[in-house]
């Protein structure tokens, strides 16, 4: 199954804001995509937010990935939403 992941940031000057904690969230998410289990993520522009792609057994795998996440951690992160994405082309 494939689920989508939103996150809205909630700091003023979130781009800035990030830089401190940029490395760990890239290395989680590039651990995850070699681990097969995050397919693609980006942020939208201008950043208003963030979307990556899991494919997982349940949204419970996707929310591991939230709550390792030092964006969330350190409270960049207002809210995210998790939703199973059904792939009508490609995948």
């Amino acid at each position: 199954m494939y689920y989508t992941l939103t996150y809205e940031p909630v700091v003023e000057n979130y781009v800035e804001q990030r830089k401190p904690y940029r490395e760990a969230h890239l290395a989680l998410a590039r651990q995850w995509h070699a681990e097969g289990k995050l397919v693609m993520a980006g942020a939208f522009n201008p950043a208003i937010g963030t979307l990556l792609v899991f494919r997982a057994e349940s949204p419970a795998e996707v929310e591991l990935f939230v709550k390792a996440d030092p964006y969330v951690k350190h409270g960049l992160v207002k809210g995210w939403e998790i939703r199973e994405w059904t792939v009508v082309i490609g995948g």
